[in-house]
């Protein structure tokens, strides 16, 4: 890539510094032949000191818009961590801040138009903006992307760089991969600074890409081949989870199954080990994972998903029931394997949550194809269900098919909602005493919402006492997504925190210096810090 003046493509700090550019020494023997000119003094001089100031990078406010996937609601959280122990201020209000880094997601055409919409309303507000997320990453000639500087997936930890530069009106893009001698690393370290949405919860990905090449899947552009983190340094992460106050984990990656394959281990053998690290009374979440990986694991899975401290939840996307469908998906397994999978973790760990997805008229679906899935979806019952219509990604083989008609894709979706919308499946619940682990406030603000072992939303009553803590309840009614429950009598609220959470925008791993994860920030800042005195003597000299 050739770059242009204003739109650099910079591999690293050292890049921006010649060989050739004279030292600060050669400088300051060229000073003394410097005659200054006498300037006539301004009277609005503390007004244009003020103005000044403003362009100092750290001092302005950053409002963050992240889309989609836990994944990259992680990556969100560790750069608005990073952002805030730099200085910057993170603001909820986009209307007051000075920058918007915006954080997409390229699954579907709508979150990529959400994206592209919240780039031109940010130019028209004259703000700002960095761009980071699947979007960019994977497609960063775009046009509406033109002149804008990018954060890639992998350069998280460098988003002060970027933002620093933005806030001085250059353009930066930083889109290497991370490489340890040649392997391609995971990502960004683990122990940065980050800003829970939820102080409660921790999401850690486990694991960057995927070993899949799913022909309508834009993410795989993006996220690349599987590159899986060390097994300790996710134990030490959840570990400085729980003593920053922390109830509850979510692991999360583009295919959790596929863990380790890449460093010689595998998914059970890391569950067993952050198992160790995890409180009494708090949980564990395990993220998407697709069929073909997790099928040589079902026997661990199941002992696994029946532990005290995990959720008996998994998500495994089926996407069609049609074996010609999944050929032509290149999803590399038949409908008997998910069967397969679910009927096992079915009869081995009673009352296991299974979500899948499913995609509505891909390329070639036939009607026959179809009915397969709607007859899939009768026989589970599935209590939670993620239905898409297909939407054709540029660049992908799936957008080159032969396309369903816009109709026949529109009737599918809504023959298959109504499907999911006729079954209740937690009528019979009524009644049950349930532990449930209470960890956020419910959208109408009415509730605080809990999970039970299950992973089913339980509501219930909003008081401050139960928040962060595992409570016992009587269920009394049942919706199509939630249970709602009562506190049993006489029961007393159990803390599984073994410190207190963190308050709302408070930054992790910024509070003990004692620990090797906090000495690995508070050096992460000290070169950081390094980092802009040496940028700001660069410019005075």
């Amino acid at each position: 890539i050739m770059p242009s003046a204003c739109d650099s493509l910079i591999e690293d700090i050292e890049d921006m510094v010649s060989s050739n550019d004279p030292t600060p020494h050669e400088r300051q023997t060229a000073r003394k032949s410097i005659i200054p000119r006498s300037r006539k003094k301004k009277e609005n001089l503390s007004n244009e000191e003020l103005q000044a100031d403003s362009f100092i990078p750290g001092t302005q406010k950053i409002w963050m818009k992240t889309w989609g996937c836990s994944h990259n609601n992680s990556d969100g959280e560790y750069m608005a961590g990073q952002l805030a122990a730099s200085g910057y201020k993170m603001t909820d209000d986009p209307t007051e801040a000075d920058l918007w880094l915006l954080n997409s997601c390229t699954v579907k055409n709508p979150a990529e138009d959400h994206f592209r919409n919240s780039i031109k309303k940010a130019q028209e507000q004259q703000k700002k903006v960095v761009l980071a997320g699947c979007v960019p990453q994977a497609q960063p000639r775009m046009d509406y992307l033109k002149g804008l500087s990018i954060i890639g997936v992998q350069q998280i930890d460098r988003v002060v760089e970027v933002v620093d530069e933005a806030v001085k009106g250059h353009s930066v893009r930083l889109l290497g991969q991370k490489k340890d001698g040649g392997r391609r690393l995971g990502g960004a370290r683990l122990d940065l600074p980050k800003i829970r949405k939820n102080p409660l919860i921790e999401i850690i990905s486990i694991n960057t890409g995927c070993l899949n090449a799913c022909t309508y899947c834009k993410t795989k552009h993006a996220r690349g081949d599987l590159a899986s983190y060390p097994i300790e340094e996710l134990a030490e992460r959840a570990r400085q989870s729980f003593q920053e106050g922390v109830c509850e984990i979510w692991l999360t990656s583009e295919d959790t199954g596929a863990y380790g394959r890449d460093i010689g281990t595998d998914l059970p053998t890391l569950l067993w080990r952050l198992v160790e690290e995890i409180p009494e009374g708090a949980m564990l979440r395990l993220g998407m994972t697709n069929p073909p990986y997790i099928l040589e694991h079902l026997e661990e899975m199941a002992k696994i998903l029946n532990h005290p401290r995990v959720y008996a939840f998994l998500h495994v996307p089926v996407q069609s029931a049609s074996d010609s469908v999944l050929m032509d998906m290149k999803r590399e397994y038949c409908i008997d394997d998910f069967r397969r999978v679910v009927d096992f973790l079915s009869e081995r760990v009673p009352g296991i949550t299974i979500a899948t997805d499913i995609i509505c008229g891909f390329p070639g679906e036939t009607d026959e194809d179809f009915q397969e899935t709607v007859e899939l979806v009768k026989h589970y019952r599935f209590p939670s269900l993620f239905i898409n219509q297909f939407y054709p990604r540029p660049g992908t083989p799936a957008a080159k098919m032969e396309q369903v008609p816009a109709h026949v894709k529109k009737q599918r979706t809504k023959e298959l909602s109504q499907l999911f919308h006729s079954y209740n499946p937690y009528d019979h619940k009524v009644g049950e005493r349930q532990r449930v682990l209470v960890t956020e406030e419910s959208f109408d603000s009415q509730y605080y919402v809990a999970h039970n072992k299950f992973y089913e939303q339980v509501l219930v009553p909003k008081r401050t006492e139960f928040k962060g803590k595992m409570i016992e309840v009587d269920i009394y009614e049942a919706g199509k997504h939630f249970l709602k429950g009562q506190l049993v009598e006489d029961s007393k609220p159990f803390t599984p925190s073994i410190a207190a959470p963190l308050q709302k925008g408070e930054v992790s791993g910024l509070m003990k210096v004692n620990t090797q994860t906090h000495a690995g920030v508070h050096e992460w800042m000290h070169m950081n810090l390094q980092a802009k005195i040496l940028a700001t003597l660069h410019q005075e000299l």
